[in-house]
């Protein structure tokens, strides 16, 4: 099977993750610039906004990118109309099931890649015409599911004939080769990105990252049904406080209405939302985005050289 960089037309077998109000189309294009798949994100964008997001993407580059539709969105539908007018390269799903979605947007020529926490919704989304599937593993930032990628992967690998992008837990050359060794046929990152110079979060928000260390996320939401990973800071530990002493989930979601906005905008860093994966803690500076790729690839083939001297296992 194809790599995911073969299948694209692109340098590396990468695609960004459609971080919600951080994926801007200038944001997008600078990855796509830098050699892997950038994707703008609707989550917090309007369909007009999005409409001009990728308008914008294509001023900023001649590469692919794609779109992150997000199907909770309450104007989910404006948003496949436009990224079916617009005619874009590659169209990744999130929170729930694109099947009614996916006959348009192929028509308009897009690749649909649903993002699937479960065999069963891959071998679904197989089913309903996906061209690829995206298995995320819990290790992943912002909403997650509960299988870890090592585990997550191979189970769906085996569950589709269709490729198979990794995401979770994803953040260096070496992780990306246990991620193909699994079966998969390239990664989504999204915490790597953040460390890019292009991303566009506050500057509050990229200390607070660089600071992080070994252990330095956790997961909120899980006993309401809405698990979110991200750092550990004095919002966390007061929602997982709340949550303990039994609120209710509009309660919670009140208390954190507007907390991504003030990370990624205000740049609290004790009460914003600053959604990372696990893999944050081994990330230490801020670069740009083709540095970051350069050195995911050269990693990458120190470890598969490192493997290929490996001695045969004696069984």
């Amino acid at each position: 099977m194809k790599l995911l960089n073969e299948i694209l037309g692109i340098k590396y077998p990468i695609i960004q993750g459609g971080m919600a109000q951080i994926a801007t189309g200038r944001f997008a294009a600078a990855v796509s610039n830098a050699g892997a798949l950038g994707v703008i994100g609707t989550g917090g964008f309007s369909a007009e906004q999005l409409r001009a997001h990728i308008r914008d993407a294509r001023e900023a580059t001649d590469k692919p990118f794609g779109v992150n539709i997000l199907l909770l969105h309450p104007e989910v539908s404006e948003l496949v109309k436009i990224a079916a007018e617009e005619r874009v390269a590659v169209v990744t799903t999130g929170a729930g099931d694109p099947g009614s979605y996916i006959p348009a947007l192929k028509d308009a020529g897009a690749l649909v890649f649903p993002v699937v926490a479960a065999a069963a919704l891959a071998r679904r989304m197989e089913r309903a015409g996906a061209d690829a599937v995206i298995a995320e593993g819990t290790e992943s930032g912002g909403h997650v599911g509960e299988a870890t990628t090592m585990a997550l992967v191979p189970a769906v690998v085996s569950a589709v004939n269709i490729p198979v992008i990794a995401a979770g837990g994803i953040a260096s050359g070496a992780q990306l080769l246990a991620a193909l060794a699994l079966g998969a046929v390239g990664a989504q990152l999204g915490t790597l990105f953040l460390f890019s110079e292009e991303c566009p979060i506050h500057d509050n928000y990229k200390k607070a990252l660089i600071e992080a260390r070994d252990g330095g996320t956790t997961v909120t939401g899980r006993g309401s049904g809405a698990p979110v990973r991200l750092l550990k800071n004095r919002m966390a530990r007061d929602y997982l406080t709340r949550e303990k002493a039994g609120a209710s989930r509009d309660e919670l979601e009140t208390f954190t209405l507007g907390s991504l906005r003030r990370a990624v905008f205000d740049g609290d860093v004790n009460n914003g939302s600053l959604m990372a994966g696990q893999v944050a803690g081994q990330l230490d500076a801020v670069r740009p985005a083709a540095e970051l790729l350069e050195t995911l690839a050269r990693e990458y083939s120190a470890a598969r050289e490192r493997i290929s001297g490996s001695r045969e296992l004696a069984l």
